[in-house]
């Protein structure tokens, strides 16, 4: 095998651990990779953990004993997400996207690679001291939100059904009562989805009554598993008081005097 120069060797450890965020790989993996020394990978990643804290593009951390390594962990700033949220706030304005029963249509936001990417990203960061197994969601408009935050944590997606499907196999249901509509509805998700003890991430691109996200915690539950977190594209306020009141949104949005408000959340 070729030997690679410091820079070649650099730009492929870079290309690996962002492709595989929060995935360990041991000194030994990279060694074999590059045909180097493991001081010489050392010193590489020194070099790789700096160049990318200081561009704030991630943050590569050490992980010590017989069974460590490195590895990546999305990072965005508070500057730069601000101004991600600030220009999708803005996109949504540019249009007329109210519909019957106080939705926003986002299927163009919510379907863009870049943004879900990105949304993904800041759910990682905000949740990944959880120690997640799980991104869980409900099917359809919050599935490339919670699989690109799944991506990020290195962790399965797993999708609630609102049918029950031959090809899910045995499943558990749930009924409950949306926070929109006021209706009895019921979920559906395969026995075999969720491991027991599991620790679970909820995340859902809109949030209005919280009736679906409670159905999803009762849900988690009757798997003997443990939702840590709750993440949300947009959260609708209202005097309405929510049936859930722990979560994460990354947007409000509400109506003022007849006119559409969409805001980043205030940081806490």
């Amino acid at each position: 095998m070729s030997k690679f120069k410091r820079n070649e060797r650099i730009g492929g450890i870079v290309k690996i651990l962002s492709d595989s965020p929060n995935k360990v790989f041991t000194l030994s993996y990279f060694t074999e990779k590059f045909n180097a020394a493991k001081s010489t990978i050392s010193e590489d990643l020194v070099i790789v953990k700096k160049m990318m804290e200081e561009m704030n593009l991630g943050i590569v951390e050490t992980i010590s004993g017989a069974a460590g390594g490195v590895k990546y962990l999305p990072f965005v700033s508070k500057e730069e997400k601000k101004v991600f949220l600030e220009g999708l706030c803005q996109k949504i304005l540019k249009e007329q996207r109210e519909i019957p029963g106080g939705f926003l249509y986002l299927s163009d936001v919510l379907y863009n690679p870049e943004v879900v990417a990105k949304v993904g990203g800041i759910f990682a960061q905000e949740f990944g001291s959880k120690y997640v197994d799980y991104v869980v969601t409900i099917e359809t408009k919050g599935i490339p939100l919670a699989l690109m935050t799944a991506r990020s944590l290195n962790v399965p997606l797993v999708i609630i059904r609102d049918e029950n499907k031959v090809t899910e196999g045995s499943t558990v249901s749930m009924n409950y009562v949306s926070g929109s509509t006021g209706k009895l509805k019921t979920m559906y998700l395969s026995k075999r989805a969720i491991k027991p003890e599991s620790r679970v991430l909820i995340v859902d691109d809109f949030m209005k009554g919280g009736g679906t996200a409670k159905g999803m915690t009762d849900l988690v539950k009757e798997f003997d598993s443990e939702v840590v977190g709750l993440g949300f594209f947009i959260d609708q306020l209202s005097e309405k008081e929510k049936m859930i009141s722990d979560y994460v949104s990354l947007l409000t949005c509400e109506n003022v005097d007849g006119k559409l408000v969409i805001k980043p959340t205030m940081e806490k």
